[in-house]
């Protein structure tokens, strides 16, 4: 190699070197200025990077919706806040004053048995018998009786079942029973319904509260005291305070059934807190259909506990709590003894009918 050639070989590599390096200079300032952006919370692209918008956040944290291309704009909302709250509601104090609110109606019922036993008839069955209940009375109540029962058990299922049942028979029988369960619970509903309202129409005039009421109240009814027998009616005080427990209760979870029966199709909550509002409460009312739906589910538990645990109790005084009890909707009559002894303006009452039905 000339030397002519040496000197252009060296001019041509000094010329690559000085473009490489400045190459190179130029990409590392870029990648200086880069990195320096993504340290102070941006990043190419004009994103956020590490910056926070906390507004933004706290609005989609909140509930609030945005707009979605899809025809259910409910899509817009990110994040439903309320689920968290009705979650926690439902697994916690629903499901743990519920399960003390049953145990301790079970655990008072069997000390009340303990330690007053079964109320018997002191003066004795008579072998005289008087009608109590007809035909068409038993059947309002054994139809709202065994779909309540019913209800009742399913329902628990769907609120206890995986604590207590799940561990006991597998998963496979579980899923078969609580599938089964949930058509039972759906569609007995509608039973329970026209139950509740068949003894409506044909007690309610039985169980307008009047003043024997007071008496009876005043002596508990006698069941903790032997000989006590306070006068009443058809129905006494006892049994108006359950039959209005289960018509309240049962209209009031039976709307909440069908608003779950039919999702997204009931609003009833806005509503009703609005006229609660009037009274100085300052309920929210612009409520959203899944709202609505939450409030529904978690109405619906809290009044089916509360009608099971008034059921239990009347279950218990409707037979092995009392002697002579289960006749008057079992077979609709019941001794006359009896009769006078629980209920004895009653009795008096048929015995005027009957002299004057009589004399006729």
């Amino acid at each position: 190699m000339t030397f002519s050639a040496f000197t252009k070989y060296l001019a041509g590599l000094a010329a690559v070197v000085t473009l490489i390096a400045g190459l190179g200079l130029v990409s590392g300032t870029s990648f200086v200025s880069e990195a320096s952006a993504q340290q102070a919370g941006s990043v190419p692209g004009n994103t956020l990077g590490t910056s926070s918008q906390t507004d933004f956040w706290r609005a989609v944290r909140q509930g609030e919706q945005g707009s979605v291309s899809i025809p259910d704009s409910r899509a817009g909302v990110l994040i439903q806040s309320e689920g968290d709250n009705w979650r926690a509601f439902r697994n916690g104090p629903l499901s743990v004053f519920g399960a003390w609110a049953l145990l301790g109606m079970i655990i008072l019922l069997c000390v009340f048995f303990i330690l007053r036993g079964r109320i018997k008839v002191e003066h004795g069955l008579s072998g005289k018998l008087i009608e109590r209940f007809n035909t068409v009375e038993r059947f309002a109540h054994w139809l709202t009786a065994t779909s309540f029962v019913v209800l009742a058990l399913t329902g628990l299922n769907v609120l206890y079942g995986r604590y207590g049942l799940l561990p006991l028979i597998g998963a496979d029988a579980f899923s078969v029973i609580t599938v089964a369960g949930k058509y039972l619970h759906n569609y007995l509903a509608f039973a329970f319904m026209v139950g509740v309202v068949m003894m409506f129409v044909l007690w309610v005039g039985h169980n307008i509260p009047n003043r024997t009421d007071l008496n009876w109240i005043a002596k508990a009814g006698g069941l903790f005291t032997k000989g006590v027998h306070p006068p009443a009616k058809k129905f006494n005080a006892g049994q108006k305070l359950i039959f209005w427990s289960v018509i309240l209760g049962g209209v009031s979870i039976s709307v909440s059934g069908l608003a779950l029966l039919f999702p997204f199709e009931i609003q009833m909550f806005g509503k009703t807190f609005a006229i609660m509002n009037l009274f100085g409460t300052s309920l929210p009312t612009e409520l959203s259909m899944m709202q609505e739906m939450q409030f529904s589910q978690l109405w619906h538990s809290i009044v089916g506990i509360g009608l099971i645990v008034v059921i239990i109790a009347h279950i218990y005084i409707g037979s092995i709590g009392m002697e002579g009890a289960f006749d008057a909707m079992g077979s609709g009559q019941v001794d006359e003894n009896w009769a006078k002894e629980h209920h004895s303006l009653w009795v008096e009452e048929v015995k005027a009918h009957q002299a004057s039905s009589g004399s006729d």
